[in-house]
Order: C-alpha cells, then structure tokens, then sequence
C-alpha cells in the first residue's frame, strides 16, 4: 500500500510538473505578441506541441480516475472510448508536432549555413496555422478507429484498458493485430526514423558551420556583433530542439520495445508504465524548448 502511494504521489508531481510548463509555454507565446502577425512560425508550432502535451496530461489522468478505479466502466462503452480517444489523439498530436518542429530546425539551420535570401517554407505564419490545424486534424482522424477496434477485441467482463490494442488473448482478431502494427508502423516508427534522421542531419551542419566558420574581415564591428548574436540564438534554440528530440526518442523507444516484445495484458503496472511513458516527454519538452528559446523568461513573459 505504501508503494502504491509513494507511485500515486510521483504521478501526481510529474503531472503538475507537466502541467505548469505547458501552461506557461503556452502564456508566454501568446501574451507577448499583440498581434498574431507578430507570431514566429516556429512558437506556433510550439504552441500547438504545448495544446497537445496539455491536453494528453489532462485526459491520462482524468482517464485513470474515472475509468481505471471504476469496476463498473467495461470496454466498449461510450466513455471508455471517448477517454481512449482523446488520448490517442493528444498522443499523436504531440508526436506530429515534434516531427514538424524538428523538420523546421532542420531548415533553418540549413539556410543559415547557405547564407541564403529566401525563407524556410514553413517559415510563414499562414502556412503555420495550417500545417498546425493538419496536425490537430491527422490526430483525430487516425484516432478516430479506437470507437471501432475497442467494441469488437475486448472481452465484455474486462475494464477498461489504457492500451487499446489490448484485448482476450484467447479472442483476439486477425483484424486486431493487423490494425496494431500498422498503426505503429506508421504513427510510432516512421515518425521514430523522421525525428532520428533529420536530428543526425541538424548535427551534420552544425558540425560542418563549426568547422568553415572564418572571421569576417570586411565587415563593421556593430554588424558583426549583430550577426553573431543571431547566430547564437539559432544555435542556442536549435540544441534545445536536439535535447527535445533526444527526450522524444528515448521515451517513444522505450515504448516500441515493450509494444512489440511483450504481452502487455501480462504486465500488472502496465497502466503505471504507459503514464509515465506518455507524460515523461510532454512534461519535460516544455521546459527543454521553453529555456532553450528563452521563453520563460519574466522578460519575455511580460513583453507586449
């Protein structure tokens, strides 16, 4: 009993933890900017990233108390998909909207190396929301099949689980276990290798811009401070977006490996496991990105 509490006591403290670095990632970003024209591309993708981690902590917990610690919610029921739902779709919501700000660091440290004139393509604020509202709108609609899969797998006598791809070993459909690696494959594994790839390629150029820096002669003092101070916040910004990846990668690693070796109806903590696996990058991303881009200074916070 006295482990159980000291387990409920670390939940507790890593959702608050989690809950406060988003909300104030997501009041920085929005109170220091009057006018939406004045948002970077960039913090509306971290804005969304924080929307998404918020929304996830939120409903992870709510789900574990109204549907874990109640005998009477069983599978297959309004509530017990409506809450899978939801996370599902936090989940994948924050996981597309860490691809999209990896591949936008991607290009940005790309045109800076280049010395080029023309902007990144994501890097306009239209274009932000819409790829912003694509990512809200994939999350739902990939989702959206847990209403189906959840009625027809799991055992009627069994409450309701956090993973949903969990159902009776001895009843369990084809269908189901198709429909589980191909979800994997697509929303865990193929964003895996997209973050993993473009983060190796960030490190390539920064080692390359690093190794052919040379000091500029020909131009004035004031403007050579200029640039070099531009180009150590990009820098500063981007190794806070390498952390994030790193923390994305070994938290959604972690995940893959117990997803595809083992039965995860077998593990009795299984549901203490999947929240500290879903909320262990969504707490810390914040704070990562948050100090990496200078965002929760009072500064900032307070800037109009």
């Amino acid at each position: 009993m006295a482990d159980f509490t000291n387990l409920l006591g670390i939940r507790i403290f890593i959702s608050c933890i989690g809950c406060v670095g988003n909300l104030i990632l997501i009041f920085s970003i929005s109170h220091s900017h009057a006018k939406i024209s004045a948002v970077k591309s960039f913090e509306v993708f971290l804005l969304g990233l924080a929307v998404s981690n918020l929304e996830e902590i939120l409903i992870v917990n709510i789900y574990d108390i109204l549907i874990l610690e109640d005998p009477s919610t069983r599978s297959g029921s309004w509530s017990c998909q409506l809450l899978q739902f939801l996370t599902i779709a936090g989940e994948l919501s924050s996981i597309l909207f860490t691809i999209v700000i990896c591949i936008f660091r991607y290009e940005k440290v790309k045109d800076a190396k280049e010395r080029v004139i023309h902007h990144a393509h994501l890097d306009n604020i239209m274009i932000a929301i819409s790829v912003s509202i694509f990512c809200f709108m994939s999350s739902l609609s990939l989702s959206a099949p847990v209403f189906v899969i959840n009625v027809r797998t799991q055992n009627s006598t069994t409450n309701c689980p956090p993973d949903f791809f969990q159902c009776d070993e001895l009843h369990c459909p084809t269908q189901n276990y198709i429909y589980k690696f191909i979800f994997i494959a697509i929303c865990n594994v193929l964003p895996m290798v997209v973050v993993t790839v473009t983060s190796c390629l960030i490190i390539s150029l920064l080692l390359r811009q690093r190794k052919h820096v040379e000091p500029e002669i020909h131009v004035s003092g004031a403007r050579h401070i200029v640039k070099k101070t531009k180009n150590s916040i990009l820098q500063r910004s981007t190794v806070a977006v390498l952390a994030a990846m790193a923390l994305f990668q070994v938290d959604w690693s972690l995940y893959l490996f117990v997803q595809l070796n083992f039965q995860t109806s077998n593990f009795e903590f299984w549901n203490e496991m999947k929240f500290f696996i879903s909320t262990f990058y969504t707490s810390l991303s914040p704070y990562v990105f948050g100090i990496g881009n200078d965002l929760f200074s009072i500064k900032h916070c307070t800037r109009r």
